[in-house]
């Protein structure tokens, strides 16, 4: 996979959690975290603790600000 697969799919958590969707989907600490280490497998160079942050929306896509 590669990043921009990554970001889509936090986008896609962040639009499910938004509550307009499916409220509280992807609320669960383990199962976001599961896939997190899912998506570790996936791509060596991928920062498991930057796309939390984003997916919880305490940066950017890339690590930066909102």
């Amino acid at each position: 996979m590669t990043k921009q697969h990554f970001i889509a799919l936090a986008d896609w958590i962040r639009c499910a959690n938004d509550g307009k969707h499916h409220p509280d989907i992807f609320y669960e600490r383990p199962l976001i975290e599961d896939i997190a280490d899912w998506l570790m497998t996936q791509n060596p160079r991928f920062n498991r603790e930057r796309w939390l942050d984003y997916v919880n929306g305490k940066c950017g896509p890339n690590g930066g600000k909102l």
